[in-house]
């Protein structure tokens, strides 16, 4: 992330960010309602036009990718499969973009635990199911960058379970691996690296170790201090919206 700068009007929703996403780590992207984080994620892949800056992807901008499928799988929305085509052939629709074979659909319908449900209509699934069929669609391409948005929302614990062993799996092959989420305790389990930005600018960009170390902290509490110093610095109130609980941490 090279100094992205994204403005609507004459509101910048993300000003000046840079920040680097490693390979073989899971790096988490967090921060308050309204933050960025969403602005963020989609302009990396071009769905926003960034203002000024922008991001590579092992140094080439998404829209130069040949094959953007084979470098980087993205979920940025879990119900965006139409609601009356069958989990399979969403995929298999995806699948015929870039010539992936119908032997990578079944392995990814196994790989999310979709293979029982891979004949249902997308209409008919749980936000969980549509978070695998999501994850399934990014995993197609076998890519060394996955990008999520808010993964684990909406999964049961079986499924938490999953994903959290699914995501140190592929960042341990190498991957780089960058989610938000609203989910402090979870992310703490599963990533090693957090990037945390409020009213679109970078607040911090370190370890989950070094974000923890002082007094023992939480990495809950850890941002909520880190956010409450920032809406402080800008001469606002940390109230909740601001500065912790499930409501100011979502996108």
């Amino acid at each position: 992330m090279q100094s992205l700068g994204k403005r609507y009007g004459r509101t910048w929703a993300v000003r000046d960010l840079s920040f680097e996403v490693r390979p073989g780590k899971v790096t988490g992207f967090l921060g308050p309602n309204g933050a960025g984080k969403s602005t963020t994620m989609r302009s990396i892949v071009g769905l926003d036009r960034p203002t000024r800056g922008g991001a590579l992807i092992d140094g080439t901008r998404y829209a130069k990718l040949s094959a953007p499928l084979r470098e980087v799988g993205t979920l940025l929305d879990a119900t965006s499969a139409h609601r009356s085509r069958r989990a399979v052939d969403h995929l298999r629709t995806v699948a015929a973009t870039h010539g992936f074979s119908r032997a990578r659909i079944d392995e990814v319908l196994e790989l999310t635990g979709l293979e029982s449900a891979a004949r249902l209509k997308a209409g008919k699934f749980s936000l969980g199911m549509s978070q695998r069929l999501g994850i399934a669609v990014a995993l197609l391409g076998d890519p060394h960058t996955l990008i999520l948005d808010e993964p684990v929302n909406g999964l049961d614990p079986e499924g938490v379970t999953w994903i959290r062993g699914l995501l140190g799996s592929l960042a341990a092959e190498g991957r780089t691996v960058f989610l938000s989420s609203h989910l402090l305790s979870e992310l703490a389990l599963v990533a090693d690296h957090v990037v945390v930005i409020g009213r679109g600018e970078l607040i911090a960009d370190a370890s989950i170790a070094e974000l923890t170390s002082h007094a023992g902290r939480t990495l809950e509490e850890a941002y909520i201090d880190l956010t409450r110093d920032a809406v402080e610095y800008h001469g606002g109130k940390a109230g909740k919206d601001h500065a912790g609980g499930a409501d100011g941490v979502r996108s």
